[in-house]
């Protein structure tokens, strides 16, 4: 049996294990980027009219001061956008503080205008990783947070999973662990929504994917992993045959499927070659598609099978980077870029290369790029907005740079014809003077 990684599965039992609710909660309309990479996580959008050039001068129809730095995604239900921001320690590289002082905030702003409406401050556990190495890169605010609609889920670590209503209140907050991942690169997965649950990748906390009941915070199962300790991919549901749902995850060297109701475990297959996973898979009509690692990856796999299943359900494999950012696939396409400024195209159907390229300038890239109206917008850390055409050769139609010297790691979000792109220091909705 095939097991780079000699995965371990035990589905732990407790009170909630086989915790099945009759009442759904309320979704997040449609139209909503609820979550990291919005519908399901596939960074695409039926949004036209967005804009494709804009500088401090033009386009950027508000921006919003932040408490302090993050790497999270911001996201938006309905006319409100929420965020998460760390402050007290940590937001300077040369003169980091003390450890104690670590807060994280969820703010809530305006989508019209960008005012704060609110501001929910938590101080952190003392036992968060120490500021040096990967974290001064991400920090200590990279899970994106989601929503039902009714409610907002935050993961901030070892200081816990939180539940707020939509006017700050805190409803619950529960530990998903205290460990420390390799290397104390600290915590980056986000949470997702399935039915009345609220699911996490705890693996840097406890090598353990948890679902947490989203009334009460409860568990309702835990499956642990010995070799979680090396993702930080957020999960994904499939549509698998016969009408089933999967929860889907990359993890070092593998992917894997498990049952969202409960946890089983359900089968697995090679994935990206690497001991670290940061990006998250996509998938369409059942079949998953993994890209990443330093050396590069991509596999598409069909979901609903059984044990392992390399050899039955793999559908094609190939080689190419995408270490950080996640995929989108974008019609028959999958786009893809990695830290190093290179983009790449391949088709879904056979994994071929239809083209790659060096962005000329681009840098560092941290953020996934998304999609709409044709056009791919990759966000570089230092060095702009690449605006991109999905078609062709990947056609660079614009640059896009403002006058914020800070990082901006965050993938971006998009809303009522809006581009929501947060930095370090700032958040800023872009749009066209007709959106405004």
């Amino acid at each position: 049996m095939f097991s780079r990684t000699r995965w371990m599965w035990a589905l732990i039992p407790c009170a909630a294990a086989f915790y099945s609710g009759t009442e759904l909660s309320v979704a997040a309309d449609v139209s909503d980027w609820s979550r990291f990479r919005g519908p399901n996580g596939s960074a695409v959008s039926d949004a036209s009219g967005l804009p494709v050039k804009w500088d401090n001068q033009n386009g950027v129809a508000w921006k919003t001061p932040l408490p302090g730095p993050g790497s999270s995604s911001p996201i938006v239900v309905s006319d409100k956008v929420f965020l998460t921001c760390y402050s007290g320690y940590g937001a300077d590289r040369d003169k980091p503080g003390e450890i104690k002082d670590l807060q994280r905030h969820l703010l809530c702003l305006s989508l019209k205008d960008g005012a704060v409406i609110w501001d929910k401050v938590v101080e952190a556990i003392e036992t968060e990783d120490r500021y040096s190495g990967f974290i001064r890169d991400h920090g200590y605010a990279t899970s994106t947070p989601a929503s039902n609609g009714k409610q907002v889920f935050v993961f901030y670590g070892k200081t816990g999973v939180l539940a707020y209503d939509l006017t700050g209140k805190e409803l619950w907050r529960t530990s998903v662990g205290t460990g420390s991942a390799q290397n104390n690169w600290g915590s980056g997965s986000s949470p997702i929504l399935y039915r009345d649950k609220v699911i996490v990748n705890a693996g840097a906390e406890s090598r353990a994917l948890i679902a947490l009941d989203q009334a009460t915070g409860k568990q309702a199962w835990k499956t642990e992993a010995s070799s979680l300790h090396g993702s930080w991919s957020t999960p994904v549901l499939v549509d698998a045959p016969q009408g089933k749902t999967e929860l889907v995850l990359s993890a070092p060297y593998e992917v894997w499927g498990f049952d969202p109701d409960n946890g089983e475990f359900l089968w697995f297959a090679e994935g990206i070659q690497d001991q670290t996973i940061c990006g998250s898979v996509v998938a369409r009509d059942g079949i998953v598609y993994a890209v990443g690692g330093r050396s590069g990856s991509a596999v598409a796999i069909r979901s609903g099978g059984r044990d392992e299943v390399t050899m039955t359900h793999t559908v094609w494999k190939k080689s190419l980077s995408s270490y950080v950012p996640s995929p989108v696939l974008a019609g028959d396409r999958i786009l893809c870029a990695n830290e190093r400024g290179i983009l790449g195209c391949l088709s879904a159907k056979d994994g071929e290369s239809l083209f790659q390229q060096r962005l000329s300038g681009a840098g560092g890239i941290y953020a996934s790029p998304v999609v709409a109206d044709g056009k791919a917008y990759l966000v570089t850390r230092q060095n702009g907005t690449f605006v991109i055409s999905i078609s062709g050769e990947g056609e660079v139609l614009a640059t896009n740079k403002l006058d914020d010297d800070s990082d901006f790691n965050a993938s971006p979000a998009l809303a009522d014809g809006k581009l929501l792109l947060r930095s370090n220091r700032f958040l800023y909705c872009v749009s066209d003077e007709k959106n405004k």
